[in-house]
């Protein structure tokens, strides 16, 4: 199982346990089901309107990889938004990162706690 806490400066900070390894439930997904207000337009990577910030806590901080490596939409629409660079991108690839921007919808929870900024 995995903690996640979710921050925004507007809300109070949540922290939800997840079943991780499933490979099918996103940030995104889990939020929603505990009510957790991210916004959101299309749910499938092309709008980048979810664009969260993940990060490591606890007894996981600094550990490589944070989820599952970035999909295709997500690196075009996280080069498109600013948040990845070429060489940064190259560099995930390289040593199998995933970067700290990352879109909730695609996002996948391995069985690492989280901080996802929103």
């Amino acid at each position: 199982m995995a903690l996640i806490t979710f921050s925004n400066p507007d809300y109070k900070d949540r922290t939800v346990y997840a079943v991780a390894g499933s490979h099918t439930k996103s940030i995104l997904k889990i939020a929603q089901e505990n009510k957790i207000p991210i916004n959101f337009d299309c749910q499938d990577g092309d709008c980048g309107s979810c664009l969260v910030r993940v990060t490591q806590i606890g007894k996981d901080a600094g550990k490589a990889p944070m989820g599952v490596s970035l999909t295709m939409k997500e690196q075009v629409k996280l080069r498109e938004l600013g948040k990845l660079t070429k060489e940064q991108l190259d560099d995930l690839v390289t040593v199998d990162r995933t970067g700290e921007w990352r879109l909730a919808c695609q996002f996948i929870v391995r069985d690492e706690d989280i901080l996802v900024e929103y």
